[in-house]
């Protein structure tokens, strides 16, 4: 036996066809491996993962008179390209009868002869189904699966008969989400029911609502994807570990019948997912005003581990009510209050002359209360400062239109009009001959020489600045009891004309020189002056030195 078994296979080596030469890529497409298929089940959901350009194929076969099938193919998160191919035989394929000669099904079908044709193609990411009639004839039948842009999973049903899938929910015939309710920071949707919740109720379908910032997702696999990156790009190193197909845990709904919702912290991914029972009306909150949100609804089938996503839609939330805003004419000092409490602040505008469009904004804050003013312009932020009870300058140019936004801490003391609240003023100069900010001076403080001082006269100095600029001496006899402050927000519009008793101009190049002085006369002896000082400018709020109290001698 051995000698003829030897005989045999020599005379197949000589009289048999040549092996291909040659790597198995050169191959033609249509030629079927030894293992290259999966036979694919029948009322099974297969999962397949499929690898960037590499072809997967499924098979299963039909017998002569078998009713129609139905196959169902459902993209995670990228798209895919599929197609099914059928080969028809007039009778069932022989059994290979050399000896030794083992095949696959696949190849035995393959190989032999039969008509062969395209039943039907697709591309894209969304599931696709395909209805197969009943056949006259034994058929085989080739699915072919590839992902062109990057490795995927995707999930593959046969089932036996055509219409709906049983594996998988039934949308409604409108399977449209609507906006029943749009406001500033929330959301409603509703959609109508679908029949596989309406036949068996919660116990084994509920809706998931989905809220995102940036498109709408045809499956909860790519909702599952996107998180998983979204959480690996959050975590740093940490790789996320892979979940099972189709097992997310977020819409695993409680037997309780309650609603169950995780948000994910993110600013990027900006992702809300809750679900809702078998309720169809649910109001989306704690969105952001004046923003555009993508909303999907999925309805799931808690036994088979499947869902169906209806028809996504979005909505642009409604903006914060706008402030009033105040215009500021040029030159024009304005006194505001600005009111703390949660109160959205005090807004003015104004608009600069000149093609170079500068502007010289000086604030000042008079009373109790942290007080900050922003610069903006067509929701650029240009400048941004906290005031104090000194002149605060800014100086901004470029742009055709400043807005000031003033808004304050927790309210502090009682203000204008006895309000509560924090009084600020304000004055906006074009100033379109400047190019930075005017100088102030270095020090705010007045300074009297005892040796210089008489029964009817006092000397104060000051320092001033390189610019030249006016400088005017106000006097005030102080009472009995009477303080020595007249208020650093007190200016010069405030006081009499008969307290003026001195302006004259000064300048100096030299800021170490820069200081000025000034004799008063026509005082009674041993009285108490209160004695201030204004720096005035064309452009700007007055800038009031300190107050200074001093008396004059008794006897000369």
């Amino acid at each position: 036996m051995a000698v003829y078994a030897h005989c045999y296979l020599i005379l197949a080596l000589l009289c048999g066809p040549v092996w291909p030469v040659g790597p198995p890529a050169l191959l033609s497409e249509n030629e079927v491996p030894l293992r290259p298929s999966v036979l694919l089940s029948r009322g099974k959901l297969t999962p397949i993962r499929l690898p960037k350009d590499q072809l997967r194929r499924l098979y299963f076969t039909l017998q002569k008179g078998s009713p129609a099938f139905s196959v169902a193919v459902s993209p995670c998160d990228v798209p895919i390209e599929w197609s099914l191919t059928v080969r028809m035989l007039q009778s069932k394929p022989a059994t290979p009868l050399h000896w030794g000669e083992k095949k696959s099904m696949a190849e035995v079908w393959w190989r032999s002869s039969g008509a062969e044709k395209l039943l039907h193609t697709y591309k894209g990411n969304a599931m696709d189904t395909y209805s197969i009639p009943p056949h006259t004839q034994a058929s085989f039948y080739i699915l072919k699966l590839r992902s062109v842009e990057q490795d995927t999973r995707i999930s593959v049903y046969l089932q036996d008969g055509g219409g709906s899938l049983e594996a998988f929910p039934q949308l409604p015939p409108d399977p449209r989400i609507r906006i029943v309710g749009l406001g500033m920071t929330s959301v409603t949707l509703s959609w109508s029911p679908s029949p596989s919740a309406l036949g068996h109720g919660q116990q084994r379908y509920h809706y998931c609502v989905l809220a995102n910032r940036r498109h709408n997702y045809k499956s909860m696999c790519a909702v599952q994807e996107a998180m998983r990156k979204e959480k690996m790009k959050m975590g740093g190193k940490q790789k996320a570990a892979p979940r099972p197909f189709l097992k997310q845990e977020w819409w695993n709904f409680p037997k309780s019948g309650q609603r169950s919702s995780s948000p994910l912290q993110s600013e990027s991914l900006a992702v809300l997912h809750v679900c809702t029972g078998t309720e169809t009306v649910y109001t989306v909150s704690e969105l952001s005003p004046d923003t555009q949100y993508y909303f999907d609804v999925f309805v799931v089938d808690q036994l088979n581990g499947t869902s169906v996503a209806y028809t996504g839609t979005f909505a642009h939330t409604h903006q914060e009510p706008r402030p009033p805003v105040q215009p500021l004419g040029e030159g024009e000092l304005r006194w505001v209050t600005v009111r703390g409490g949660g109160r959205p602040g005090e807004h003015l505008s104004f608009r600069p002359r000149g093609w170079q469009q500068s502007a010289l904004l000086t604030l000042q804050k008079c009373g109790a209360g942290k007080v900050r003013a922003t610069i903006t312009s067509k929701a650029d932020q240009l400048a941004s400062q906290e005031l104090s009870e000194e002149v605060t300058q800014i100086w901004v140019q470029g742009k055709p239109t400043y807005v000031i936004h003033l808004e304050t801490a927790p309210p502090g003391g009682p203000a204008v009009s006895g309000q509560w609240g924090t009084a600020v003023k304000i004055q906006a100069s074009s100033a379109y001959h400047r190019q930075a900010a005017p100088l102030l001076p270095a020090s705010l403080q007045i300074k009297s020489f005892n040796k210089l001082r008489s029964c009817h006269s006092v000397t104060l100095a000051w320092l001033g600045t390189e610019e030249r600029s006016l400088y005017c001496v106000y006097r005030h006899k102080l009472e009995q009891g009477e303080g020595g402050d007249t208020g650093r927000c007190i200016g010069p519009e405030s006081r009499s004309d008969v307290e003026k008793v001195l302006c004259k101009y000064f300048q100096e190049l030299n800021p170490r020189r820069a200081v000025t002085t000034a004799t008063i006369g026509g005082l009674e002896p041993g009285m108490a002056y209160l004695f201030d000082v204004y720096l005035m400018r064309p452009w700007g709020i007055p800038v009031k030195y300190l107050s200074k109290v001093v008396r004059t001698r008794r006897e000369c």
